[in-house]
């Protein structure tokens, strides 16, 4: 079995798609998937507002960065992945042994550093936790319902439900605001039920 560890690759920022599509062609076509297993590129999405309607795009975790599972120690593998454009190369240490590199008077090594299991645990398990705490968001708010909104720029205030938009995980809620009945649209994670 292959020593196939994750490493941190660098790209240019705003192209790491188009660097994992080559990389995945070009793995494919010369047969390497036993050596680079898997490429992920770290995202989370995200809600925008863009001439004036909510859109939900994904934004890249770490631009610029790419996490590769890969045995690097079979050399056609380590030379397909640095030959893709876009690829400026790995995240390195500095070792005392292998290809030598000058710096002031001493000679070290550059070479790919994996990733600690812990480091590619965290990585992965918040972009797990974030998408799943946005699909499994339970519909427990009823119309009418008291809440508090614990979250944006009316945190603090006490609203009434007054719509809900399941699909869109949103809520209309009205809060007073001066003795002013304001309507307000939230996002589930924004509120909390009161008690």
């Amino acid at each position: 079995m292959s020593d196939v560890n994750w490493y941190v690759l660098r790209a240019v920022a705003g192209q790491e798609k188009k660097v994992k599509e080559y990389l995945e062609a070009d793995i494919a076509r010369q047969g390497l998937e036993e050596f680079v297993p898997q490429i992920l590129i770290p995202t989370e999405t995200v809600q925008e507002m863009r001439n004036g309607k909510k859109i939900k795009r994904e934004k890249t975790f770490f631009p610029g960065y790419i996490l590769i599972s890969a045995d690097l120690s079979h050399g056609e593998a380590l030379h397909t992945i640095k030959s893709i454009p876009g690829v400026i190369g790995f995240l390195e240490g500095t070792a005392r042994d292998g290809e030598e590199v000058k710096k002031g008077k001493q000679n070290y090594v550059t070479q790919p550093i994996p990733l600690r299991q812990s480091e590619v645990n965290r990585i992965l398990g918040v972009v797990d936790a974030q998408a799943e705490q946005l699909d499994k968001i339970e519909t427990s708010f009823i119309v009418g319902e008291f809440v508090k909104v614990i979250d944006g720029a009316f945190a603090g205030f006490d609203g009434v439900i007054e719509q809900i938009f399941e699909d869109r995980k949103k809520l209309n809620v009205t809060v007073k605001v001066f003795d002013r009945n304001t309507p307000l649209e939230l996002g589930y994670m924004q509120v909390e039920k009161q008690e």
